[in-house]
């Protein structure tokens, strides 16, 4: 069968672990080379790691490989947008890691790169991909809990403060803070899940004032037919990533929403009518599916991916509220 030959720029600890390892499950994909910024003693580490044919020490011989169909970027956040309209002037198709930029406009610029190249660019919110999702939707629509009125998507990990000194995740100049790590996916799990886009919300943030960061935001969501949402991510709590949908006549909880892959892939939804709790299993590969979905699309030239562009816009625009809501101190429209 003929594979999509993806490249890797960058040895992000989510690459080796994550993605490549994805890529080489996948059915319609390979991995045939990586690129370091300037190390090429680690780009040859993990080049050999996973077999792959070729490592280089920058990334601009990476996008100048003809034998290179699609890329994936899991560079820090402030270096997305640079990288991905690069990749796209080079015509290489584009998975990058979530969020897409730090700014709606950033997000926009890199959209109308790949538009005027004709390259597939998707943001890499690989959760979406396990099937446990589509089942709680099957669920809602189902009318078996009946009206849904409220949900709230928590995601959140311990950073202790010695960590954070070197963390990425906390380097405000490199677009660290809870909300674009953990709160991007509780925002599009609330957005996606609900299938409606939120119409104000407030956030409260924690400010952690040796970094510069919200190290933890508790943001509360308004919709116009009364539905309300609450999305949680901290740096300051221990591990939790978990959405909780509450209906009239009963709750759906789906307490390994986003990293079901520690658990072997097992997702789980428990679903609570009355004094009855059902609980059902749903195995998924999501980072497997995720790069398999994306190749299908590069070999059927097909532009309607799971995630969409608009669908990353309107994720973006969720973001670039809750941040003015923290640096405002007030209700903002969505």
């Amino acid at each position: 069968m003929e594979k999509i030959r993806w490249g890797v720029i960058g040895t992000a600890n989510i690459a080796k672990k994550q993605l490549i390892p994805a890529i080489t499950r996948a059915r319609n994909a390979e991995v045939t080379a990586v690129a370091t910024g300037s190390d090429i003693e680690k780009a040859e580490q993990v080049a050999e790691q996973f077999e792959m044919e070729k490592a280089y020490d920058s990334y601009e011989k990476l996008l100048d490989d003809p034998d290179i169909d699609a890329v994936y970027i899991p560079l820090p956040n402030h270096l997305h947008k640079e990288w991905t309209i690069k990749a796209a002037e080079k015509g290489k198709h584009i998975l990058c890691e979530k969020p897409l930029g730090l700014t709606m406009d950033e997000a926009e610029q890199m959209k109308k790169a790949a538009d005027m190249n004709n390259v597939l660019l998707m943001e890499a919110f690989m959760y979406y991909f396990h099937p446990q999702h589509e089942r709680v939707k099957e669920i809602i629509t189902s009318g078996e809990i009946g009206e849904v009125k409220y949900m709230r998507a928590s995601h959140s990990f311990l950073m202790p403060e010695d960590k954070r000194k070197t963390n990425i995740r906390a380097d405000k100049d490199k677009g660290g803070g809870s909300i674009y790590d953990v709160g991007c996916y509780g925002i599009h799990a609330i957005r996606n899940v609900l299938e409606d886009e939120p119409e104000s919300v407030f956030v409260h943030g924690t400010k952690d004032e040796n970094h510069g960061i919200e190290s933890t935001s508790i943001g509360y969501f308004t919709f116009t037919d009364g539905k309300k949402a609450v999305m949680e991510s901290s740096f300051d709590m221990t591990n939790k990533n978990e959405y909780e949908i509450i209906g009239t006549k009963g709750k759906i909880l789906v307490p390994r929403a986003f990293r079901p892959d520690v658990q072997g892939g097992e997702g789980l939804i428990h679903v609570t009518i009355g004094d009855t709790v059902r609980t059902e299993s749903v195995q998924g590969d999501q980072y497997r599916f995720e790069v398999e979905h994306l190749s299908e699309a590069i070999f059927n030239k097909d532009e309607t991916v799971v995630h969409t562009l608009e669908n990353t816009m309107d994720n973006m625009r969720v973001i670039d509220a809750c941040y003015r809501s923290i640096a405002e101190n007030r209700t903002v429209d969505c």
